[in-house]
């Protein structure tokens, strides 16, 4: 069985809906795992703290579940070095993460919806994967300065990964991805639009005055989101079943290293086509 730890700031549905997706594909038999703990970096006391509710919420369904909520609130945490120096900040506030985590046994962390940035020890003690909203040779930056950027490159195609989380923030290597089309039917229209935009303003223009409403940055987003959930369960069940394996922050495919990203369109796209 899996041994999976759990990170999450718990801020909103998506936050309750990993872990809810998790925990039922263990229900029935689809994912041979246990999440050892769940950590968040609030302990939900704080003030101000406008997910408060939100946060209940999923605190409330991790101790459903029973399983073991450890928190520790980065708000009340050292604040004598927290604007003078970040980084011994971080560093301190991951020394005591660790040793709260430490009668735990795992061999995964997942950051699921975790907001806060973990420190370089904290990436080398644990192999832990997050999820970045690109494919693995895509931008960088959040989702919204990724789609903004493909819609500027003119992209073709966009994607999401699940990387290994290194002391370069969001530049470990991608372990798995999912790629999808953004040209054809539901796109071909909205690319059109798009192009008559950009004769009389600029992208940043249209950044500026539609935001995410714009209508292909919003397709490109929904559909990018929609993929997040299966490629989380697909990659966690690539690791229970040992096809993957984690080994000095490594990553191997049936024994073999794993010289690139492993490709779970198939899996991740066909499930979101039998919606």
């Amino acid at each position: 069985m899996l041994k999976l730890g759990w990170f999450s700031t718990g801020r909103g549905p998506g936050s309750r809906d990993l872990l809810r997706t998790v925990m039922e594909k263990k229900a029935s038999g689809v994912l041979d795992v246990n999440i050892e703990f769940v950590f968040c970096n609030w302990d939900n006391k704080e003030e101000p703290n406008p997910k408060k509710e939100q946060r209940d919420m999923f605190f409330e369904m991790v101790r459903g579940y029973r399983i073991p909520l450890v928190t520790l609130s980065w708000k009340t945490f050292r604040p004598d070095i927290w604007s003078s120096d970040p980084t011994a900040w971080r560093n301190e506030y991951g020394k005591e993460m660790r040793e709260q985590l430490s009668k735990y046994d795992l061999d995964i962390g997942v950051l699921a919806g975790y907001m806060l940035w973990v420190d370089d020890e904290t990436c080398v003690t644990y192999d832990l994967i997050n999820l970045h909203p690109a494919l693995p040779d895509g931008p960088k930056g959040t989702w919204q300065e990724v789609i903004w950027q493909l819609i500027r490159d003119d992209a073709k195609e966009q994607g999401i990964m699940i990387h290994l989380c290194t002391k370069e923030w969001d530049r470990g290597s991608a372990l798995t991805y999912c790629g999808f089309s953004i040209r054809g039917p539901g796109y071909d229209d909205l690319w059109k639009s798009m192009y008559e935009k950009l004769r009389t303003r600029t992208l940043d223009q249209i950044k500026a005055e539609e935001g995410e409403k714009e209508p292909l940055f919003a397709t490109i987003r929904k559909n990018g989101a929609k993929r997040e959930l299966p490629l989380i369960v697909s990659t966690i069940k690539q690791f229970a079943d040992g096809n993957l394996k984690m080994k000095e922050q490594r990553a191997y495919h049936n024994g073999k290293l794993l010289n690139g990203p492993f490709d779970l369109s198939r899996d991740v796209n066909g499930s979101v086509d039998g919606e």
